[in-house]
Formats: C-alpha cells, sequence, structure tokens
C-alpha cells in the first residue's frame, strides 16, 4: 500500500468559489471563449543580456476547441503553455500582456493571481501533459499514490474516495480494463484452467477485481512502457475535470501507432467533457489531425493563425510553407527534402529586427519507379556486404535461486542480406527488437546462436583485437545526440577520439585537419572545433555524431532512430545529408526507424519487424503499396497525413 497523500483541504476552505465551481458547474452559464491571450511577452533576462522568447502574440480559444501551435525547438511554444500554466522559472518572466481565463461569467487575469490561488487553478481548471512522461513522474512512488496525491489536491475528497477516482481516470483511458471486462477474464481463467465451475463465486469475484485494479496502483513507473506512462500523465491531468488541457508534445518520443492511440484518446475525452485543447507541436501534418485551429509560430511569433484545413492546405507565409514541405510523405520519392530554408530567408535588420524574405524553391525532382528499380538491381547484383542467418538474441529470465529459467527472446530467428551501398530500412515499434538487432550487428550484444558474416568474415564470436579492427569499419548513429557526445569533451576532441583510439593519422595536425574536414563536410566549421556539446542545437549535434561517425571511414553505419527526436524541418536536413554522405562515400545503411514515411524516403529495401521477427520484406514501394501483413498496415495507417479523417473517426 502507498503512503496517504498529504491531506490539503483546509487550504481548499480558503477558496469557497473554487469548491463551487468543482462542485456544482453549469456549462450553459459560462461564457463560449473559455482562454484569451492579448499580447503576452516573455522575456528571459540575465546579467548582460535579454531574450524575449515571446513577442507580443495573441489568440484566443472557445469551449470544447482545439487549438493547435507548431513550430520548431525555440519558437516559443513551450514557452507560451509554461506562462499559460504559472511555471514560468527564473530568469524567465512575463513582460507584457494578459491571460484571461472564463470562469462562469467572469473573466479572469490569471498572470495577477496571487502564487497560492494559481496554484489552485492549475491541476484544476487548467491542466498540463509534459513531453515525457517519466520526467514528469516521481520515480520513488507508486503511481497510485501520485494520481491520488493530485485528486485531493485539488478536490473535496478523502482518500477512498481519490482512490476511486484514479481507477475511474485509469479506466478512462483505457490503461486499465473495465469492472466487467476484468470479471470476464476471471470467469475465462477459471473455466480454461480452473475447477470448471460454471458459475464462480461472485463475491470471491468482486475481491479478485478490486485486487486486480489495487495491483495496477501499486506499480511504479519504470513497470510501465512509454505509451503507457503517457496514459497516466493523461489521467491524472484529467482526474479533476479540467476546463482547458495544455498537450505539450506528448506523442514526440513515441511509436507513430502509439501516437495515433494517443490523438484519438485525447479526441474522445475532449470531445465527452466538452474540455477545451492547447495541443503543442513541431509537426504540422500531427497538428492537422487533431486542432481546429492552428497558430504557427517562430521566434517567439505567431507568423500565421487560422483553421488547422486551410493553413495545412493553403499556407500562406513561407515558414508554415517550409514546415508542410519539409516532412516526407508516402505517396512521393523526391531525390531530396525541401528544408524552411528553401522557402524563406531570416536576417535581422540594422536596428535588431527581424527580417524574413520569402523565397521561391526549385522542386526538386521525383524519383521514377524505373530508376528505383535500375538501382536496386544494380546494388542486389553485388555480393552482400552483411550476411545474417538465423539469428537469435535473448536476454535471462532468471529463476527463484538465480539459475537462467528462460530467455526472453529480443530476436527470434531472423535472416536477410544488406549489399554494398544500399540502405535498409528496419521499421516496427518499440520493443520488437530493432535496436537489439543493430547493436547485435555491431557486436555490442553477443546472440545466442545463429550466424553474422561482414565482407566475407564470420564476425559472429569475434573478440580481441580483431573485433578492435571491426569496428573501423562499423558505427552507429544513436537515437540521442546529446546523450552520445561527452559533455565535458570539446566537439573536436570527440571527433578526433577514434582516430587516436585505432592510430589513425601520423600527427596531431593531421588529425585536427581530418576532424575540420568531417565537420565541414555536415555542414559545420573550423570555428566549431573549441565547443562543447550543449552549445549546439539538437539537429547540430546529431551532425557531429555523423561527422564522428565517418572518422574511421567505414562501410557499414547503423542509424538506430537518429531523426526521431528532431524537429520536422531540421530532420529533412539530416536525412537529405545521410543521402549526400552515402553517394560520397559509397556508404551502406541500416536505418532503424518506427516512422515508415522516413524509412521510405531512404531506404531501397524495407524489413518489417514486430515481436523478434521479421514478418515482412520488400521493396520500399511494395511495402507501402502493397502490404501483405496487418502489422504493416497498422504501421501505415497510423503516419499522420495531414488530414482530420482519422480525428473524424
Amino acid at each position: 500500500m502507498w503512503p496517504k497523500p498529504y491531506d490539503i483541504r483546509p487550504i481548499l476552505l480558503k477558496h469557497p468559489l473554487k469548491i463551487y465551481k468543482l462542485q456544482s458547474t453549469n456549462l450553459n452559464s459560462m461564457s463560449e471563449t473559455i482562454l484569451q491571450v492579448r499580447n503576452l511577452q516573455v522575456e528571459f533576462i540575465g546579467d548582460y543580456n535579454k531574450v524575449k522568447a515571446v513577442d507580443g502574440i495573441s489568440f484566443e480559444l472557445k469551449r470544447g476547441e482545439t487549438l493547435g501551435i507548431v513550430g520548431e525547438s525555440g519558437s516559443g511554444k513551450s514557452v507560451t503553455a509554461l506562462a499559460l500554466m504559472g511555471l514560468l522559472q527564473n530568469p524567465g518572466k512575463v513582460t507584457g500582456g494578459k491571460i484571461l481565463f472564463s470562469q462562469g461569467s467572469q473573466l479572469i487575469d490569471l498572470l495577477k493571481l496571487p502564487p497560492d490561488e494559481m496554484s489552485l487553478y492549475r491541476g484544476g481548471d487548467l491542466a498540463m501533459i509534459f513531453q515525457e512522461p517519466m520526467s514528469s513522474l516521481n520515480p520513488v512512488y507508486s503511481i497510485g499514490f501520485q494520481l491520488t496525491e493530485a485528486i485531493m489536491r485539488h478536490q473535496n475528497v478523502n482518500y477512498e474516495q481519490a482512490k476511486r477516482l484514479a481507477i475511474a481516470g485509469l479506466q478512462e483511458v483505457k490503461l486499465l480494463e473495465t469492472d466487467a471486462q476484468i470479471e470476464q477474464q476471471y470467469i475465462d481463467f477459471t473455466h480454461n484452467y480452473g475447477s470448471h465451475s460454471s458459475s464462480p463465486d461472485l463475491l470471491n469475484l468482486a475481491k479478485l477485481v478490486t485486487d486486480h485494479k489495487e495491483q495496477l496502483l501499486q506499480r511504479y513507473p519504470h513497470q510501465f512502457s512509454g505509451g503507457q506512462l503517457q496514459r497516466i500523465m493523461i489521467a491524472m491531468a484529467i482526474s479533476c475535470n479540467p476546463s482547458l488541457l495544455i498537450a505539450d508534445e506528448p506523442t514526440t518520443a513515441l511509436d507513430v501507432t502509439v501516437q495515433a492511440t494517443i490523438i484519438d484518446l485525447l479526441h474522445e475525452l475532449q470531445k465527452n467533457r466538452q474540455m477545451s485543447m492547447i495541443f503543442i507541436s513541431h509537426d504540422l501534418g500531427l497538428i492537422a489531425e487533431i486542432a481546429d485551429k492552428v497558430a504557427v509560430m517562430y521566434q517567439g511569433k505567431i507568423v500565421e493563425y487560422g483553421a488547422a484545413s486551410e493553413i495545412f492546405n493553403n499556407p500562406q507565409h513561407p515558414y508554415t510553407k517550409g514546415l508542410v514541405a519539409c516532412r516526407p510523405t508516402l505517396h512521393s520519392r523526391p531525390q531530396k527534402l525541401l528544408t524552411v530554408s528553401d522557402y524563406m530567408n531570416a536576417e535581422l535588420d540594422e536596428f535588431g529586427r527581424l527580417k524574413i524574405t520569402a523565397k521561391e524553391p526549385h522542386q526538386p525532382p521525383e524519383i521514377t519507379i524505373t530508376e528505383i528499380n535500375s538501382r536496386l538491381e544494380k546494388i542486389t547484383n553485388k555480393p552482400p556486404l552483411l550476411k545474417v542467418e538465423k539469428l537469435k538474441v535473448g536476454f535471462p529470465v532468471r529463476g527463484i535461486f538465480g539459475e537462467n529459467k528462460s530467455y526472453n527472446m529480443a530476436v527470434n530467428s531472423v535472416s536477410f542480406d544488406v549489399f554494398p551501398g544500399e540502405t535498409l530500412g528496419l521499421v516496427g515499434e518499440s520493443g520488437c527488437g530493432k535496436t537489439t538487432l543493430g547493436r547485435t550487428l555491431l557486436r555490442l550484444i553477443d546472440p545466442l546462436s545463429g550466424k553474422i558474416v561482414f565482407n566475407d568474415q564470420d564476425i559472429t564470436y569475434l573478440v580481441g583485437k580483431k573485433l578492435q579492427k571491426l569496428r573501423r569499419e562499423m558505427q552507429i548513429i544513436f537515437q540521442n545526440p546529446f546523450s552520445s557526445l561527452n559533455p565535458r569533451m570539446k566537439i573536436g576532441n570527440a571527433i578526433i577520439e577514434p582516430l587516436l583510439i585505432h592510430h589513425v593519422g601520423k600527427s596531431k595536425k593531421q588529425q585536427q585537419d581530418r576532424a575540420v574536414e568531417l565537420l565541414e563536410k555536415v555542414g559545420l566549421s573550423a570555428d566549431d572545433m573549441g565547443r562543447y556539446p550543449h552549445q549546439f542545437s539538437g539537429g547540430q549535434r546529431q551532425r557531429i555524431c555523423i561527422a564522428r561517425s565517418l572518422a574511421l571511414n567505414p562501410k557499414f553505419i547503423i542509424c538506430d532512430e537518429s531523426v526521431s527526436a528532431l524537429d520536422v524541418s531540421v530532420q529533412a536536413q539530416v536525412l537529405n545529408l545521410l543521402k549526400e554522405i552515402q553517394a560520397e562515400f559509397n556508404l551502406t545503411y541500416i536505418f532503424i526507424s518506427h516512422d515508415l514515411s522516413v524509412v521510405k524516403f531512404l531506404s531501397d529495401r524495407i524489413l518489417v519487424m514486430n515481436k523478434g521477427k521479421i514478418v515482412e520484406s520488400g521493396t520500399s514501394e511494395n511495402i507501402y503499396l502493397q502490404p501483405q501483413q496487418e502489422y504493416t498496415q497498422k504501421l501505415i495507417a497510423a503516419i499522420p497525413t495531414g488530414s482530420a479523417e482519422r480525428r473524424k473517426k
């Protein structure tokens, strides 16, 4: 049993209007417009300078409506959300504007509320779902404790009532089955494995249902997947029936299938509760599926504002046009992706004001089916660079006395070839075995059985100096560029480090020249050699990781979700870069991702992986146009298309 949350009902009693609002809300008496933001300004003030993160933005939100706020990292989206919630931390400060929130027939300026009163609105009338649920939940407390604490913080209920509300919330977000479904599971289990009684003890059944629900509440955050944790965060956010829910990038790190489920869930909850929502994302295609209106932000300003369908189908501002164009689609195969810089130039004038000049981009030519087939035929006529035969990778499941009771098979009898100069896409949901397979191919994980042949050499059980020598020819680009770079090491040294380990380059100057050459190859400069990772954006850090992977002139690179955490425009730049350096250095890639549209743009062939097995393989075009497996069809259907069809369903 979890600790009893702190009872704050005495604090609530100081605010009788707040309690009345929670207990007797009448939607018909409320204003149609629930939120008005007028000329909001947020600045981060340092010792010697100040940065205007939000620069005089205005918008409004009606009851039951969804506003999408879209833009790249640094555009001011999240800062706007934090200002609305009163969660800005020093040195951030609201320096101007109003945030008017409708409560009944009154408009309340949230910026003028004292902190103790604002804390009651926050989590009650106003709720927020953050991007990373694991960092938003306390790992040392059970989810039951954290849910009941939030409920008792804002509702005049006792502990047992709060627990019942927590269970109801988890059932509403479909993390927990309904009572009837749990009962049926126990009845089916009894009939199949128990006494075969046709009428189980109803009193005992009721207790089993109660125990089942409470067991879920007693679990800790690390015992849930990313999608499940996000459902818990949603349950916590809606537990006090908020009038306004802010969702800040709630699906960015999730698989497309889980993302689609979360989007559908939010829309269903919004419809059932008549709740208004602000949905923040860098992906305009995703925003178009859930939002009624869209505000496009760039460098702290709203540059375009209007109906979602209009903005997506007929964007007016060059920045919006760039965001729409830079995401790869399943319907076309351009030679390169357009980026925001193809649609506009942004520079400061002599007064320090941002000046945007529109550009007319040159549309890249489409790659024809004939060209695709010709390239594939040329590639597959060569002997394979990598051969994988019946590879099995498992992680031991320990028995009660410490012995290996069984193995959890992450990769189960997988076979395929990779040809020189090819990009082989590997797609599937989290937990399907993609990353484990990739790391096993690089011999970072030992296989249980099977065979890995690289460049005509059996490397399955290679060790010692022979394995170290192999590392020169096989590299990996990880998903998170910040965690794969040493924060205490200058990036020049990070690129030189592989050269030192493998004794490449006769002198320090040769090694530095090589590092500069690689930085320039990925769009950075020699001046960046002395800077640290935290001084670069996410896209720049990924470019640094690509430069480091090229340091030893490898033949084969595994890209493990290497663009999934990037803004769509930065993602397009990195994908273009990967294609360019592949052509220049004749590289062979395995590109791992859960996003089939990204994989299709880059790959010649695609393997679809599910539960440790390859369930479908074929050319990129065939996998999209003629998917044979239901699992592949589900992955394709979950990709954001920019239409509201899924939302309407």
